[in-house]
């Protein structure tokens, strides 16, 4: 297979997703890319499924709810098969895409590192359980995909699907000459019934001049339309969930509607990987399960807004996403990343009040430049913005001429031709705007002003919630940091790194902690623990056994009479949570170690030729459950430029994978580790979490006795 530097990493990219589907039988999939800070899944290229589909799933991010996401944070397959699966471990994407379809989600790893993700969709007819040999297809796939978006990186060209993803067709079973594509057409023609074909998007590739002729239209002014938009009598939400199911399930399905003339059609869809062929004939028949409901007088749209099944699905997937958007940052990215396409606007702009004026939080499909009108604009009536704010009200402009009626000289020419300024409302008050730009004249119905209207309800209602947690996430930061040591003490002939990762999910804080004790000028202390739970009382408990064993160390206290103690300490205040403790005692003078543990992970010792193994310790019951409890002390050799490392269990635990394999796996990690105990220590963290995804919290301390090597 070429390289990315022989033929460019979009064209392998395309290659290798085409093998993909090819070797596991899937219809359609995608290759996302993990961005370089490790917040965001993109899309690099789709096939097999329409683009009004994917769009709003092209940035996925690493904290959402999702088998992709999933897959990535855990690094494992996530398969999602049996019918009714997906809306029950996945609520939000079950509500957007109600249809029945098989998915594989992957991480592509190279090198013990993400680069990113692979996603492969079968019809919903695919066994509950995916079988092995199309198991290891997925996961050989996902190699080359890591494989070349490595090379790509390492080679200075990394993928950076910034611009959206390519969408890339499905090639046909065989090649077709002109004489047999003109033989089909001649075929399709001759049939009584009518027909037509429908690309993966909906849109209409071919239709016969009697389907043309059923559904009231011409071929040259139907070609190219979506059925649902170009005849008023179709513009049901129905008819395009249809369309819908059947590209997503594979399942050939029907249904029959009456035109306003009161003639029946039936309409009979029969889908594969590159589009629907679509039977079109009378009928006599008008009831049945598959029988819409009486066609309403057609009346014309009068505006280009959406109405259809893709805008309510979009609209119930942005609705359930901002339910799950945590930070401010959070919301701000879903919204000025999605509103926009979900609504077919060419920008938006989301604006905050503050101090009397209008501030820009974040904006998408504008430069920086084009935003700049907006940014600083005071809260006056005498701008579009300043009146949706200080009003309540909604404003709408399907055209320049228009804005310009109501506030003349208000706007820049930013290449938009309509608006929608939408109030963003929490719990009555007013926080800000949401602006929406659309490129060409734009007319607002009545049902499209409704939900956009509804959508900056939910937007501010998110935005509420996600400031109040970020304030109290803040302050519950503050509060554990404190509690941890800012600097270490100094020894000479003692080298320390320590690191402290706090979860990446939840607001509550945990209780690992970690110090370094002076006792004398050759003796130190080094101590590592984990209490029970993730909340602002774990974090303050903490800081009472932090503290309980430093006093106890202090006072000469041997390691197993360090734990005896803070464990009647602890079982006396009876906090109603249990604690996990390593305390060591280094005496440096003669290069011994001295451990105890309570019911804390064994450290790891790297001896100095390379051979690491972890010193065998009695278990010792957690901090405050047995007053009475007894610990026991072990001594062992510390030869200088061997390795001690503590770790809290946030390290190595990781949902699917057995610790004991994943300590032996950070033990390998640490025996071929850097010499340098800052390198050592940023490299052990990645190997053990190279998602960057943590579900506990992670403390981690390296003591190294002796000269550098």
């Amino acid at each position: 297979m070429a390289s990315p530097e022989e033929a460019g990493a979009p064209e392998v990219l395309d290659r290798l997703l085409s093998r993909a589907l090819r070797e596991t039988g899937a219809y359609g999939g995608g290759i996302y890319v993990l961005s370089s800070d490790g917040h965001v899944l993109s899309a690099a290229v789709l096939a097999g499924v329409p683009s009004s589909l994917a769009m709003p799933w092209a940035r996925v991010g690493m904290s959402a709810s999702g088998p992709l996401a999933e897959a990535v944070r855990e690094g494992r397959l996530v398969w999602v098969g049996a019918e009714g699966e997906l809306a029950r471990r996945y609520p939000r994407l079950g509500l957007a895409l109600p249809y029945s379809f098989a998915l594989a989600a992957a991480p592509a790893l190279s090198a013990q590192r993400t680069w990113g993700g692979l996603l492969l969709l079968w019809p919903g007819s695919h066994p509950p359980v995916i079988e092995r040999e199309r198991q290891r297809a997925v996961q050989k796939a996902c190699g080359y995909v890591g494989a070349a978006l490595r090379r790509a990186a390492d080679g200075g060209r990394p993928v950076l699907p910034e611009a959206g993803p390519r969408i890339m067709p499905v090639p046909r079973r065989r090649t077709l000459t002109q004489t047999e594509a003109s033989a089909a057409v001649d075929f399709a023609e001759r049939l009584p019934e009518g027909g037509c074909a429908l690309d993966l998007d909906g849109r209409i590739t071919f239709i016969t001049p009697v389907g043309a002729a059923l559904v009231g239209g011409d071929v040259p002014t139907l070609l190219g339309a979506r059925p649902w938009e170009s005849l008023p009598w179709l513009d049901d939400p129905v008819f395009e969930d249809r369309y819908r199911s059947a590209v997503m399930s594979r399942h050939p399905t029907s249904f029959m509607v009456r035109r306003p003339d009161g003639l029946w059609l039936s309409f009979e869809l029969y889908p594969d990987a590159r589009g629907i062929s679509v039977r079109i004939a009378r009928s006599r028949v008008a009831t049945g399960a598959h029988v819409s409901a009486p066609a309403r007088t057609a009346v014309p749209r009068t505006g280009a807004g959406p109405t259809g099944a893709g805008v309510l699905y979009q609209l119930a997937h942005l609705a359930a996403a901002l339910t799950e958007a945590l930070s401010v940052p959070d919301v701000i990215r879903l919204v000025v990343g999605q509103i926009a396409p979900s609504f077919g606007a060419q920008a938006v702009v989301l604006l905050a009040a503050q101090a009397g004026r209008l501030r820009v939080r974040g904006h998408h499909g504008y430069s920086s430049r084009g935003v700049a009108h907006f940014d600083g604009a005071a809260l006056t009536p005498d701008s579009p913005g300043g009146r949706v704010v200080e009003t309540g009200e909604p404003a709408f402009f399907a055209s320049r001429r228009e804005l310009g009626d109501a506030f003349p000289g208000s706007m820049a020419d930013d290449g938009n031709n309509a608006w929608a300024f939408l109030p963003l409302l929490a719990s009555g008050r007013p926080i800000g705007c949401c602006v929406l730009a659309y490129a060409r004249p734009h007319v607002f119905g009545h049902d499209e002003r409704a939900l956009l209207t509804a959508f900056g309800g939910l937007a501010a209602q998110a935005l509420d919630r996600a400031h109040l947690y970020d304030t109290k996430s803040g302050l519950a930061r503050s509060l554990q940091e404190s509690l941890l040591p800012q600097t270490l003490p100094e020894f000479p002939g003692l080298r320390v790194a320590a690191r402290y990762l706090p979860a990446t999910r939840g607001m509550d804080v945990g209780g690992d902690f970690y110090d370094l004790i002076r006792l004398d000028d050759t003796t130190a202390a080094a101590v590592i623990g984990d209490v029970q739970g993730h909340s602002v009382t774990a974090a303050a408990l903490m800081g009472q056994v932090r503290t309980a064993v430093r006093a106890h160390a202090m006072a000469g206290a041997s390691p197993d009479d360090v734990l005896a103690r803070t464990n009647r300490l602890l079982t006396d205040l009876n906090p109603g949570l249990f604690t996990s403790c390593l305390y060591v005692q280094l005496d440096l003078a003669r290069r011994r170690a001295c451990l105890a543990t309570a019911g804390h992970p064994p450290p790891l010792l790297r001896h100095p030729g390379g051979r690491t193994r972890s010193p065998a310790l009695p278990p010792g019951l957690l901090l405050g459950i047995d007053p009475a409890a007894d610990y026991q002390a072990v001594d062992v050799a510390l030869p200088p430029g061997a390795v001690l490392a503590l770790f809290t269990d946030g390290l190595v635990e990781t949902p699917g994978t057995d610790i004991e394999d994943a300590t032996a796996d950070l033990a390998e990690a640490l025996s071929a580790g850097d010499h340098d105990l800052e390198a050592l220590a940023d490299g052990l963290v990645r190997h053990a979490r190279p998602s960057g995804d943590r579900r506990d919290d992670t403390a981690l301390f390296l003591l190294c006795p002796g000269a550098p090597p």
